[in-house]
Order: structure tokens, then sequence, then C-alpha cells
């Protein structure tokens, strides 16, 4: 926490900005790579305005000021944010481009170009002002109790887990880029470069990447902008003659080096600066997808193999789990909850944390998709109640995520609460079981996930499927499984989750997740259509299901996996909770 006062801290951003000649400031909430987690010397929106959710912007003018999030925050900004200070804004209901042209008339807007991207300043233009590139951070120079940048030790991910040498991965790119006309491209997304020279590392929470940036060029050789020192003698062996290793502050002196060549890089995934800076130099920007973020989307068979293995552990640690909260959960709150869970996972020494932080609610607080409990204003899970556990886990060979609804007892549930759980069940179910031909995109196969519910009139407003890399980010692109589209297709190799949901406002919510991998279909043509492989294995609360509402052959995939369940899973656990796990992953009556 910082010792500077929350109205200090506006006064002297405010101080600042007019010092450097501009009439107002932009923050958003990301750091200067444009992820999702930030580690906590960028957390600025939150050191500035005292709101620590994961989506928003902060707009300073002299006289008034505005937080904007999306619904998902409305509750965490009206207890975060001090009304006294700041405007409380819905992103949607009103963007901020709408709040500055009604109070920032004649304005120029400064903003720090190394924090938005020409998409994210592009949707902030709009009429009666203008925006101002700043050399310096105003709110950098006023937080002078601002924690050190991290500095993790860089280790290598060994080919046994990789499956690919960092070599090879280049010279894969550098091959597009050639194709392409281009000389070089500007790694800026930190999974990306982990990826691409087989490094892993600490700086951020969840996501085991260094916060690094990188350029490579279309001979295959690379550069990486990061402290030597943090480099383990593996990844320097690695690299070799052909990656080039820098200080961070030798970035802008390599790129202002690309002068006369054609760069690649992609608008969403690399801040203003880089296109500023290009433009300057005398560059020509392509501007394009990094081609890494497809390449390393699609699992090669180690990496493959690695998500097994990775699951295989994770479903032991969640069936423990999942047994303790049956015998002692009630009485429990909700961040006791998922710290046993961790714990669960801990067992393993191949557990390095969770993949994000888990979303562990009961009741009604289940019925908020993200929710965050924290300690001493989470509920205490009762008898007869939903409980809704959302978490996963990253080991050396893959990074897990999974979600079970179950009901506490003794009572038999609702009716109601009985036929939307097996609704969405039957959606899990439907599209677990898909095949579709080469070249579908996820967007084609949302209403498998949504059908049952439609047909009660019910529905869930998030995406059904996200991407999930091995051992990065547990929310990875390009492709999805969603209403809106991506003109991404699955491909082999691809996993993705499957977590349709049903969510009664202030009552109860219900969500099921496994993870999909794709792979050929056993049926068809030669290649021509894929399918879905489960990765995780625990049980569907039997409690919560109307068996009723199941066809034939959505029975038979149930039992079929709650056998496959009970075979994979069992060995691995204690007698006692091999039991529970029995009784569990009993065919349907």
């Amino acid at each position: 926490m910082s010792s500077i006062p929350p109205d200090q801290r506006l006064a002297d951003v405010r101080h600042n900005l007019s010092v450097q000649g501009v009439d107002g400031f932009v923050l958003p909430r990301g750091d200067e790579f444009l992820g999702e987690y930030v580690a906590p010397y960028a957390e600025r929106l939150a050191w500035l305005t005292g709101f620590t959710g994961s989506a928003g912007l902060a707009l300073v003018l002299p006289d008034k000021a505005a937080v904007f999030s999306d619904g998902r925050y409305t509750e965490q900004l009206a207890e975060q944010v001090d009304k006294a200070l700041w405007e409380k804004r819905h992103i949607t209901q009103e963007p901020p481009s709408a709040w500055l042209s009604a109070n920032a008339r004649g304005s120029r807007i400064g903003y720090d170009p190394r924090l938005i991207g020409e998409s994210g300043l592009q949707a902030l233009q709009g009429d009666g002002y203008e925006f101002v590139a700043l050399t310096d951070n105003p709110v950098d120079i006023a937080w002078s109790d601002r924690p050190a940048p991290p500095a993790s030790a860089v280790q290598f991910h060994p080919e046994r887990l990789s499956g690919e040498r960092s070599a090879d991965k280049r010279a894969r790119v550098a091959a597009l880029l050639k194709e392409n006309g281009e000389q070089a491209l500007i790694v800026g997304d930190p999974t990306c470069l982990a990826w691409l020279l087989n490094i892993r590392a600490d700086d951020v929470p969840n996501t085991p990447v260094a916060l690094a940036f990188g350029i490579l060029h279309d001979t295959g050789d690379a550069e990486i902008f990061i402290d030597e020192t943090r480099l383990s003698d593996a990844a320097k062996a690695d690299f070799g003659a052909h990656v080039t290793v820098y200080p961070a502050d030798l970035l802008e002196d390599r790129l202002r080096g690309l002068a006369g060549r054609r760069v690649r890089l992609d608008p969403q995934g690399v801040s203003a600066w880089f296109v500023q800076t290009l433009d300057e130099a005398g560059s020509s920007i392509s501007r394009g997808p990094d081609p890494s973020v497809l390449l390393k989307a699609s699992k090669n068979v180690v990496e493959q193999e690695g998500a097994r293995q990775a699951h295989l552990t994770d479903s032991a640690a969640l069936c423990r789990f999942l047994h303790f909260v049956t015998l002692h959960g009630v009485g429990l709150c909700e961040t006791e909850l998922a710290e046993r869970l961790d714990r669960f996972r801990a067992e393993d020494a191949d557990y390095r944390g969770e993949s994000f932080p888990a979303i562990s609610g009961v009741g009604p607080n289940a019925a908020l998709p993200h929710y965050r409990a924290l300690p001493g204003k989470d509920r205490v899970l009762g008898p007869d109640t939903i409980y809704l556990i959302d978490s996963g886990g990253q080991y050396p060979a893959g990074t897990t995520d999974v979600t079970r609804t179950i009901w506490t007892g003794p009572e038999l549930p609702p009716n109601a609460i009985s036929e939307a759980f097996t609704r969405v069940l039957k959606g899990n179910i439907a599209l677990s079981r898909a095949r579709f031909p080469n070249g579908v995109t996820g967007h084609r196969l949302d209403v498998l996930a949504r059908q049952y519910l439609w047909q009660a009139g019910l529905d869930y407003d998030h995406g059904t499927g996200h991407g999930i890399g091995s051992y990065l980010s547990v929310h990875e692109g390009p492709q999805n499984i969603s209403a809106v589209a991506r003109p991404v297709a699955l491909q082999v190799g691809m996993i993705i989750s499957n977590e349709p949901g049903y969510y009664e406002a202030g009552q109860y919510g219900i969500r099921l997740e496994n993870l999909l991998l794709v792979r050929p279909a056993s049926v068809g043509q030669s290649g021509r259509f894929l399918e879905f492989e489960v990765l995780g294995f625990a049980p569907f609360d039997r409690q919560l299901i109307d068996a009723s509402l199941l066809l034939p052959d959505e029975r038979a995939w149930l039992d079929s996996y709650h056998a496959e369940t009970l075979r994979r899973i069992g060995p691995l656990l204690d007698p006692d909770t091999r039991a529970w796990l029995t009784t569990a992953c009993a065919p349907l009556n």
C-alpha cells in the first residue's frame, strides 16, 4: 500500500499534467506489454484510484475525474473508489470518448504511448479534444514509493517439455516473415517471446513469463531486451550466438536501427510507442498478427502429452478437494475453500501456482461469472447451497482450467436449479462430442453449448471457450468459442475451454468446464474432420442432475466419462477419497 493519501495522489498527478502543458490524462489499467496480468510496479490504475479490477481506465481533468469499468466490477468500483474524488462510469453504457466530449471541450489530453495500443487510442478519439503523447508518465512521477520492476530468474524451458528447439521455432517464424517481404518482427507479447525462445519466468502473477520485448529478424536471429544477469546458464547456452541480449534501455536505439526496413507488428499486441518510434525512424510498418500466436496455439505432440499429464495431476487434486468439501466444506468461507484447493494442488512437487485467481462463489456470488472473493467480505458455505469453483494450475508440462458446481445438501436442490444445471451439462456434453470439418471456427460451434438453455429461454453472457497455453497464459488466442466471431479455424493441437453456464442474479450460478484438445476425428476421410479429446477428469455432481432430461446417448457419454475418471484418477487417490470417487462416478440410475 502506498503511504501517499489518495487525494494527494490525484493532486500530484494534476500538478504534473500542468507542468507538462496538458489539460488531462488517460490511464488504462494495462502495462507496457498490454497483458492480462500486471506486476505491482505497473498497477498505476490501482495506485491512483484504488480500483483493483482487471479491466478499467481512468480519465483525469483539472476539475473532475472518472474511473471506467464494465459490469463485472460495478460493486467493486463502488467499494474501492472514493466518490468524492472520482465519478464511476460503465465503460460500455458511457464510452470514455463520450465523457471526454462532454467534459473536455478544447482540452489537450495527455497519454503514455507505452501503455496503449493504436486501436485503444482510436477508440478514445472524439470531438472537441486532442490527444498528446507524453514522454514522461505523470503517475510515475508522482508515485514516489512505487515498487521496483520484477526481476525473477529466467529459466530455460527444455525440449522435453517444449517439444521443439527455439532455433527451429525462430526459423519457422522467419520463413513467414520472408514470405511477406518483412525483415523483422516486433515481439511485444511476453507469452510469444517465452514460446519463441523457450524461456519461462515469474514476473507477473499466474503466467510464467519474463516482462521483456524482442525483435526477430528474417534470418532467424533474435534480440531480447532484459538484464542478462537474470538469465539462467541453460537459457544463455540455448540462445547461443543467434540470440543477442541487450539491456532494456537500448530498445529504442535498436528500433531506430531498423530504419528503411519493413517491420511487422501487431497493433493489438504492442503499444503505440512502437508505431511512433518506428515511424520516426523511417521504417516501413507492416501491421498484422504476430505469427507466433497461431503457431503457439497449435500444441505439438510433446505439449499435448504434457497437457494430458498435467490434467491428471490437477484432476487428482480437484477430486481430493471436492471430497473435502462434501465432508468439511459447510462452515468455511469462500477464500478458505480456494486456499484449501490451492494446498491440495501444492502437494505435487511440479505445481507452480494458480493459473488465475480462483473464482470461489457461494450462492448469489456464484452468479457473478468473474467474482473474486476477498477475505473478510466473502460468504460462508452453508447447507443446501450452490457452490461454484473455477480454478486452474500451472505445471511445467501444461496449464489447467476447470470448473465444477456442487450442491451441499442435505436436502435435494430445487427443481429449477437441477433443470438449469442439467441443461448446462447437456451443452457441455454436446460440445465435447462435436465433430466438425477442417476450417470451422469456434464461433460456429458456440450454439452447441447453448442450445438446451435456449430451449428453456435461458442463456449466459460470456464466451463458451478460450484458448489455453502450454505452461503459459490460461487465456490464449487466437481461437475461441463464442457468439463473437473470430476468423480463426480450430486446428489440431489447439486446447480450448468448454464452459457453458447459467446465472440467476442474486441467487445462484452454474458453470461446468473441462478443457478440450483438438485432434483428427476417428471418422470420415483422413484429415478432413476434427473432434475433441477431453483433458480433465472430475465428477459432475449427480445431486444436481435431472436424469430425465438426458437423452440415452448423453447418459452413455456421461457414464463413460465418469468411468474414465474413476479409471484414471482413482489410483492417484487415498482409499477414502477413492471410495468417494467410486460413488460419485457410478452410472446414473
